[in-house]
């Protein structure tokens, strides 16, 4: 797969529709052609210790942040023609499908890959697990800062274009 939009996203809390980032690189002809980052109001507007711990945002730092159908206004004609790519898509899609319905907007039909399904086909037992940060020092990519929403899409793009 040599175009695709590789998508990640942090919760801040339990609440799949609780989007408070979003990462998304542009991959078009096998090169990442654009990357965009946002942080996101969430919805439901609360932080959880749990997801604070893993990815660092609070409640100041999404205060002033604009909700999700204004950041996904400046998504959504990136990735228009594009497949998406996840890692862990399930969780990914679950989010955005959780913020569509949330804030009641027509979802389109995203066709979504998982490259954690890729590497376990790929790699098989050959890594110790399939992680995002492992699977990717795997494809020669150095994640420096795993679950900033645009490093972990960075990361995604790098083992897309290699198990994909």
């Amino acid at each position: 797969m040599k175009d695709f939009a590789a998508i990640d996203f942090e919760t801040a809390n339990a609440e799949q529709s609780s989007i408070c980032s979003i990462g998304v690189v542009i991959v078009r002809n096998g090169m990442i052609t654009n990357k965009f980052y946002r942080l996101v109001r969430p919805e439901p507007d609360y932080y959880i210790w749990c997801t604070t711990r893993v990815h660092g945002l609070t409640a100041a730092d999404t205060d002033g942040a604009d909700i999700f159908p204004v950041v996904w206004n400046e998504v959504a004609p990136l990735i228009a023609d594009l497949p998406l790519v996840a890692h862990n898509s399930s969780f990914d899609e679950g989010c955005l499908r959780a913020a569509h319905r949330t804030y009641q907007m027509d979802y389109p039909d995203y066709q979504f890959h998982c490259t954690c399904r890729a590497s376990r086909r790929t790699f098989g037992k050959t890594l110790p697990n399939h992680q995002l940060h492992t699977v990717a020092a795997h494809c020669g990519f150095q994640l420096d800062h795993h679950h900033n929403a645009l490093a972990d899409a960075e990361a995604c793009a790098a083992i897309a274009l290699t198990v994909l």
